[in-house]
């Protein structure tokens, strides 16, 4: 397994000494985890694809949940906590919409 490390701000994780944004720590734990099921989902999608069509299409969903997530798009830290939930629910939106959990 991976050791991952995080900075002291609490901006970044620190994995095999690769530096990579870390996830918002003020998303609700509900908006966090349904986002993460959507990034499993988009890219067990993107590995399963079958045309190239279906691969981007898999692809945007990642960075929809990583923008959501906060790992992508504007940093986190340079928005307010309010954008941070407003952006948090658009990609949960627009990602249920374009891939339904199931159940």
């Amino acid at each position: 397994m991976r050791k991952t490390e995080r900075t002291d701000d609490g901006r970044w994780i620190v994995v095999e000494g690769r530096r990579w944004r870390a996830e918002d720590p003020s998303l609700p734990a509900d908006a966090s985890t349904r986002l993460r099921s959507h990034l499993g989902r988009a890219r067990a999608a993107v590995r399963n694809a079958s045309s190239d069509g279906e691969r981007e299409a898999a692809r945007d969903r990642v960075q929809l949940a990583k923008e959501g997530l906060g790992e992508r798009g504007e940093a986190w830290w340079e928005l307010t906590e309010d954008d941070r939930a407003a952006r948090a629910a658009e990609r949960i939106a627009a990602l249920d919409e374009l891939a339904p959990p199931a159940g």
